[in-house]
């Protein structure tokens, strides 16, 4: 399994960007799909997943409404499209996947099996 994230860069404070997270050898039609990010001397944090089970897709309070999660099964690919960004966004932003994974389990990185590469974030004030 590949994960490859891509979409990050430098941003003015109030920006947009979208990161986007392509799979090979696992398909989102079936997996969940995640996104973590970890900012400097900090632990990896739960941004946003799109469960297993019921293909829904969620965002941690800190991001609601500005950021959005969604998939395209046709290209294999989720996307994280964030708005309004603040400076304390910056981070490494790395999208997860798993085939097995419950839906009371997807807030936890420790559960996640498959890991992209990250992609830094860096929100300018």
């Amino acid at each position: 399994v590949q994960l490859q994230a891509s979409g990050g860069g430098l941003v003015q404070a109030g920006g947009s960007l979208r990161l986007s997270c392509a799979a090979s050898g696992l398909s989102f039609r079936r997996a969940a799909a995640g996104w973590f990010r970890q900012a400097p001397g900090k632990e990896r944090e739960f941004v946003a997943a799109c469960s297993r089970s019921n293909g829904r897709c969620y965002v941690t309070d800190s991001v609601k409404g500005r950021f959005t999660m969604s998939r395209d099964n046709a290209k294999n690919t989720v996307y994280l499209q964030m708005n309004s960004l603040k400076p304390e966004d910056t981070a490494v932003y790395y999208c997860a996947a798993d085939n097995a994974i419950i839906s009371s389990s997807l807030g936890d990185y420790v559960h996640w099996d498959y890991w992209g590469q990250g992609t830094q974030v860096t929100v300018s004030s």
